[in-house]
Formats: structure tokens, C-alpha cells, sequence
């Protein structure tokens, strides 16, 4: 059984199996893929086109557009429910790590500041290694704690470098 929520509201099950169920309704419906990119959906009788927006598959969410409204879908598996229902949700949430040098370099830049909130892929720092500059971009989500270096120093490989929390 999935849980889902949409736009935050309170969350349905779906039942998978030889058929599909919501909330212990059983629902009749069929999709397909168009060339657009989007999906022709008929449920129940009624036909939609869904464009789908954005798949977070870290967050498990599901953005969609369906008639011209944007729907956010979070989704809850099995697992999730049971790790909820042992109060550990997040033990599978990915753990924030420290970001660290990959090989000996100098610091060109330090583009971040102690306290700062960075989105996953936001570049962070400049170090040049082997006459390349190379820009370390955040892998997560996350709040700068502390910078370890400072520009023009050498690090090793390994090292830290700023600290994320």
C-alpha cells in the first residue's frame, strides 16, 4: 500500500495488485505516454492530459499539471511507513556530508559563507588541481557551518573543507 498526499492535503492509499484501489475504491483507468512528453490519462470515463514537471526521487514528490493546475504528489512506501511507524522516518534520508578535497590543490575561491542556506548543485568553492579549476557544488541541501580553508592555501586530499550541517 502507497501512501500519497497531494498539495499537502490529507494523504490516500492506493492499492496495487490485479487491480487498482483509492482509499478501498477500486478505479478503472488506463495511461499511455504521448510524443509531447506528457500522458493522455482516462479515468473513470473522463480523459486528462498530465504534464509531468518535476520527479524528486530523493523527496519521493511528483509535480504535475492537469487542466491547467499544479498538483505536488508525495509519496509514502511501504518502508517509509514502517520506519514512521517505528519513530526512525528519516533513517533513510541521506546523511549531510562535509564537503572534502578530492586531491591535493589550491584554494582559488571560497564562493559561501558560514551560516548560508545551499540548494543541491549550488557551486560552493573553486580549488585548482593539476592547472584545471574545478568548482565543488553542494550535493544536498544543506547549511554552511564552517569554512575550513581559505583562499591561496594548498589542501590535501581529504581534507575538509567547509563543514555542512
Amino acid at each position: 500500500m502507497i501512501k500519497a498526499t497531494v498539495n499537502g492535503q490529507s494523504p490516500f492509499t492506493i492499492q496495487t495488485g490485479k487491480e487498482i484501489s483509492c482509499n478501498e475504491q477500486i478505479v478503472n483507468w488506463s495511461a499511455i505516454q504521448v510524443p509531447a512528453g506528457s500522458y493522455s490519462i482516462i479515468m473513470d470515463g473522463h480523459s486528462y492530459t498530465a504534464q509531468v514537471l518535476k520527479i524528486d526521487r530523493d523527496a519521493k514528490t511528483v509535480t504535475l499539471e492537469i487542466a491547467q493546475q499544479v498538483y505536488e504528489v508525495s509519496l509514502e512506501e511501504p518502508i517509509d511507513q514502517l520506519l514512521a511507524a517505528m519513530g526512525i522516518k528519516d533513517a533513510l534520508a541521506h546523511k549531510v556530508n562535509d564537503i572534502k578535497a578530492p586531491m591535493p590543490g589550491l584554494v582559488l575561491k571560497v564562493l559561501v559563507e558560514p551560516g548560508q542556506a545551499i540548494r543541491k548543485g549550488d557551486p560552493v568553492l573553486i580549488l585548482e588541481a593539476m592547472k584545471m579549476e574545478n568548482v565543488f557544488k553542494s550535493a544536498t541541501d544543506a547549511v554552511v557551518k564552517a569554512i575550513k580553508v581559505n583562499p591561496g592555501v594548498a589542501v590535501e586530499k581529504g581534507e575538509v573543507l567547509i563543514v555542512l550541517e
